[in-house]
């Protein structure tokens, strides 16, 4: 893998993190920097132990190291789920847009079409009230 300096304001260098699955652990690697090794039990803490870890390297208070990026490789059991749910998340995000759209639009017409906003809820299953914040939308 290529790994690439991040550059920032303070001219402060960011790293390229990678955090592998290893046991009960992540395992952290810091590409651009031979040697520079770490774990944390959770991925919410990869950055902070990354940090941590960059700075007692290069001798440097942690508030000089740059933008971490981490690079998570989950265990291979789950690459392809994962995959799975991000793009089903996409299919669904799209669905739920264009019936959003469509909702709306058919709330419109039927009210052009002079129904009052109990019947387009009632058409619409949902209630008057949110018939009104819809056409308002």
């Amino acid at each position: 893998m290529a790994t690439e300096t991040l550059a920032t304001g303070n001219n402060a260098k960011g790293y390229r993190v990678e955090a592998v699955r290893s046991g009960a652990w992540w395992a952290i690697t810091v590409p651009a920097l031979r040697g520079v090794f770490s774990q944390a039990k959770r991925l919410d803490q990869v950055k902070a132990t990354a940090r941590e870890a960059i700075a007692m390297m290069l001798d440097i208070d942690e508030s000089n190291v740059g933008p971490i990026e981490v690079d998570v490789t989950p265990p291979a059991a789950a690459v392809d789920l994962l995959e799975r749910f991000r793009e089903s998340t996409t299919v669904a995000s799209e669905a739920t847009k264009s019936a959003t759209e469509a909702r709306r639009e058919a709330a419109k017409i039927l009210r052009e079409a002079g129904l009052v906003t109990r019947d387009v809820g009632t058409l619409l299953g949902v209630s008057h009230q949110r018939v009104s914040q819809i056409l308002a939308g």
